[in-house]
């Protein structure tokens, strides 16, 4: 075995015999173990291990010069790894033991036999050569943690932004891990490249990869060119930088002349949320949060500019005015297929929502939009059967899959919305026998107290009774008198469920005699009004 492989032992001891017998008479080498020196004192021992630095040192406790336990405390402060053996008496049992809460690594009680001797070095040449494979891998770990530095910064600063640590505890993994920034004074800013996602997103990798390379290497230079900065990406089109930084008007500035650079030397805008300025690593998640917050704002925007959390932080987000009978109302005209009207209050409602500062929290604004939406959708469903409607179902859905819609695109889609309904409801009313019937329907539910004749909605109209009649059937399906039956037993079930007499709905849906009513209400329904009243309840007959 070469040398170098060798474990390296000393044998220090005031008998010569003892030192002799241990160095000479055991086939070390056998044990690829090598004597590298012996001594007879303490000092002469103690020259001899800074001069070899042996793996393990064979020792004896009473010592001319400096004893054992002195040479000991001297040899483990300077090489803590060295494994030392006590050779001890039994009256010296005390200072073995002392020997070893100093750091000592066994010992052993003479007199001893040679394979005492050899049983406890070889223990501590085990210890050894776990301890050197050790370091091996710790080296090796090193080396690859070095390697991997930068992607670990990013992750570690990513925690740092998401998790508040104790400021003791992020100095340690700062220095470690070699952060290019000062410990202290920090703005945290959000870059977001716009409309990515939905522009960009079907390029091909190497060209996104580009993209974001330049940008980001455009932000450095920006950065740097002030103050001390480190950019890292935190999703395909989101980039996060934190910066040394005391004054936020000068962070403010900084995020300016990257949105400007970037704009200005390729074919893409980013928007900039920035949050405000906070002195110790612990506080990076609050200048983080705030810088979010800010981002959110360009909600309001096309993007290519900076929404400072400076700028934000003077009051409390107003709630915009917004009116629900301006929202009635809007709902109303486009129901009538008003499409003039239905925009204008539309674009009432818009302004009514931005019309404030500072500005509302734009999740809010979002949540009205969407809800307007639905019941656009809704009052569609209303008037119009479902496949005449889903395409407009399809679109709203593939709006909410658009990543961070803005202000401007709600407005385009809920305009679009409106337009589209008011054509579908203008071209079924297109036909004037259509709108008639309509008419017509309308009448009978706004007087169902009266006699509905067929004559008399037909002189209403000026129609004559036959022609009233058959387009009545062929407009809403069934016959003029079902349908006034049907309108009329409809409004008494609703009249029972509210605990109105039968007496009482008899006279409001204009017939003379109860049992008359009964009669036709049962032969409607299946059941007498009392026999209804009691389903509608819940109640158990007996």
């Amino acid at each position: 075995m070469e040398s170098h492989n060798l474990i390296k032992l000393c044998v220090i001891d005031d008998m010569k015999m003892v030192v002799d017998m241990i160095s000479q008479k055991i086939a070390w080498l056998d044990h690829q173990i090598e004597i590298v020196g012996t001594a007879l004192d303490g000092e002469a021992g103690l020259r001899l291990a800074q001069e070899m630095k042996p793996d393990i040192i064979l020792t004896d406790i009473r010592m001319p010069r400096m004893d054992g336990l002195e040479m000991t405390q001297a040899i483990l402060e300077a090489s803590p790894r060295t494994k030392i053996i006590i050779l001890s008496a039994y009256s010296d049992f005390s200072y073995a033991q002392q020997a070893i809460r100093l750091g000592a690594f066994d010992f052993v009680k003479k007199p001893f036999a040679i394979d005492e001797i050899v049983s406890v070095v070889l223990k501590a040449k085990l210890t050894c050569e776990m301890e050197h494979k050790e370091q091996i891998r710790l080296k090796e770990m090193e080396q690859k943690i070095k390697e991997s530095l930068p992607i670990l910064r990013q992750e570690y600063l990513t925690l740092l932004l998401h998790h508040q640590t104790s400021e003791a505890s992020a100095r340690q993994r700062w220095e470690f891990l070699g952060v290019d920034l000062e410990p202290k004074d920090f703005v945290v800013f959000i870059v977001e490249i716009d409309q990515f996602m939905d522009k960009y997103q079907a390029l091909p990798v190497q060209e996104i990869e580009l993209i974001r390379f330049s940008l980001q290497n455009i932000m450095e230079e920006t950065i740097t060119s002030v103050t001390t900065g480190i950019i890292f990406r935190e999703a395909i089109n989101r980039y996060v930088v934190v910066m040394n930084c005391k004054d936020d008007q000068i962070a403010s500035e900084i995020a300016e002349a990257c949105c400007l650079n970037i704009a200005r030397y390729t074919r893409f805008t980013v928007s900039i949320g920035v949050g405000l300025g906070v002195q110790g690593i612990h506080e990076l998640p609050h200048s983080y949060l705030q810088a979010l917050n800010a981002l959110s704002y360009h909600f309001y925007t096309e993007g290519n500019g900076v929404f400072s959390c400076m700028n934000m932080a003077t009051g409390q987000r107003g709630i915009p005015n917004y009116s629900i009978s301006k929202e009635q109302d809007f709902l109303f005209a486009l129901r009538s297929g008003n499409s003039d009207k239905s925009q204008h209050l539309l674009e009432e409602i818009f302004n009514d929502l931005v019309d404030i500062v500072p500005l509302p929290e734009p999740q809010y604004v979002e949540n009205v939009c969407y809800e307007l939406s639905s019941k656009i959708f809704r009052l569609m469903l209303e008037k119009f059967p479902y496949e005449t409607v889903h395409q407009m179902e399809t679109k709203m859905n593939e709006f909410k899959s658009k990543s961070q819609p803005s202000l401007q695109e709600f407005r385009t889609l809920l305009k679009e919305l409106c337009l589209e309904g008011c054509a579908w409801i203008e071209k079924e009313r297109s036909h004037e026998s259509i709108k008639i019937i309509h008419q017509v329907k309308d009448y009978i539910r706004a007087n169902l107290h009266t006699d509905l004749s067929l004559e008399h909605c037909s002189r209403q109209i000026n129609l004559s009774q036959g022609y009233f009649s058959n387009l009545f059937k062929k407009v809403l399906g069934v016959s003029f008198q079902q349908f006034v039956i049907q309108e009329k037993m409809e409004k008494a079930k609703n009249m029972l469920i509210d605990d109105f007499q039968v007496q009482e709905i008899a006279q409001e849906l204009g017939y003379e005699h109860r049992r008359y009513f009964s009669d036709i209400f049962k032969k409607h329904t299946g059941m007498t009004p009392s026999e209804f009243k009691i389903s509608s309840h819940g109640r158990i007959q007996s």
